[in-house]
């Protein structure tokens, strides 16, 4: 194990510099999710349902806008993909604060579907920029950041609505998004081994995989069953949030919710800190099983400081395990499709939110709080046995198929 490998990814340009901008391109996604919430409920006087469906909507938009950007990153480049966005997103968000729900709605939809494919960019930057020893650390650092900017996210959107009201509030955070793609379109980092903005119609025919049947080549079974991997995981994830508020609800210690929820925080960001500091890195099976396993675990707390504890041991594998399926599938798949691949990976994850949701609610309003972290581990033990048992059936002349360098999931 070695720390040194960060401070080696820091002293890197471009690196450094993606870094800290991928955190200003993120804060708004958490930091909308609560102003948008406080303004339906509040403003606009309408229920906790409806507010969930507006975030329902946005899921969903982003699901579908991700792999669709992430392939037009990986034909036009980054400067001309992102002006679909900074064309439509200023023009959204300047006109949702100020619109009643169902336009509100419409707008949020439509803000989703041209998102900025900020996780894309910001991961094929990193991957781009740094040597194949060091990919995992930088995914790793990546995962920090997402989730330094999942922790601060929803404490500037609950300071900003309280100081500025949540119409402005959202106005605000939005055009602070807006303003961090404009300086990525003006750093314009390449984001693979070739140029960033090479024209479609220049890629040669041959560096582009053909589709057979609709679906892309790359398509496999190792590739699907990591995606699901990942969609298990962003499941757990979502399960265990609502079964966190749930149990200190049982315990009756709801006031706690923000600092075990931090200590939750905490145990992912080192997690990520150690995992990629490692010589050798475990599988995603292995993480999905330690992830699954801690999970289901935290079902037995019988106090909240055994279940703080025990979530803090679940949290050490979040980030870890999505950092590791991430990892085997960019590895396994070639870099000319690196943007559409990453694209369903963030689909991935927030279909697996948006899923698990109602089905962990489902769960927790059956057997109680426990009936959340039962369900996501469970899940998770399942799919990392598929993984498992799917990737030692590949065969080794299946992996020498792949082009030079790459190699099959695992």
């Amino acid at each position: 194990m070695s720390f040194q490998t960060y401070a080696d990814l820091w002293r890197i340009p471009d690196v450094r510099r993606i870094l800290v901008l991928g955190l200003f391109l993120r804060i708004p996604m958490p930091a909308s999710s609560v102003i948008v919430t406080l303004h339906v409920v509040g403003p606009l006087d309408r229920s906790y349902a409806e507010a969930g469906l507006v975030s329902t909507m946005l899921a969903i938009a982003m699901a579908i806008s991700a792999p669709w950007l992430g392939r037009l990153l990986d034909r036009l480049g980054l400067r001309r993909t992102l002006l679909l966005p900074l064309a439509v997103l200023p023009i959204a968000w300047s006109i949702a604060p100020w619109v009643g729900y169902l336009p509100l709605l419409a707008l949020v939809a439509v803000a989703g579907l041209f998102t900025v494919p900020s996780f894309s960019v910001v991961r094929q930057v990193m991957i781009r920029s740094v040597g194949p020893g060091q990919r995992t650390a930088a995914l790793s650092a990546d995962a920090m950041m997402t989730e330094l900017g999942f922790m601060v996210g929803p404490v500037i959107g609950v300071l900003g609505a309280s100081y500025f009201g949540t119409a402005w509030a959202m106005l605000l955070i939005q055009w602070l998004g807006i303003a961090a793609a404009v300086v990525l379109w003006l750093f314009n980092p390449m984001i693979t081994e070739g140029e960033p903005t090479v024209p479609s119609d220049a890629v040669p025919s041959d560096a582009v995989p053909k589709r057979r049947f609709g679906l892309p080549s790359w398509v496999n079974p190792g590739v699907t069953l990591l995606l699901a991997g990942t969609f298990t995981a962003s499941l757990i994830l979502i399960a265990e949030d609502l079964g966190t508020v749930a149990a200190m609800r049982d315990f009756d210690r709801t006031a706690l919710l923000g600092i075990v929820m931090a200590i939750w925080a905490l145990g992912s960001l080192l997690g990520a800190l150690i995992y990629g500091a490692l010589n050798s890195h475990p599988s995603t099976a292995v993480m999905l099983v330690l992830l699954g396993a801690t999970t289901v675990l935290t079902a037995f707390a019988w106090d909240p400081i055994s279940f703080a504890v025990l979530l803090l041991l679940s949290g050490f594998f979040c980030a870890p395990t999505l950092t590791a399926a991430l990892e085997a599938i960019t590895s396994s798949v070639p870099s000319t499709v690196r943007g559409e691949v990453m694209g369903w990976h963030g689909s991935a994850i927030t279909l697996g939110s948006a899923v698990g949701a109602p089905t962990a609610g489902f769960a927790i309003d059956l057997i109680g709080w426990q009936g959340g972290f039962l369900l996501g581990g469970g899940l998770g033990l399942l799919i990392a046995a598929a993984i498992w048992l799917t990737t030692r059936r590949m065969s080794t002349p299946a992996e020498a198929s792949l082009p030079p360098g790459e190699k099959s999931p695992a």
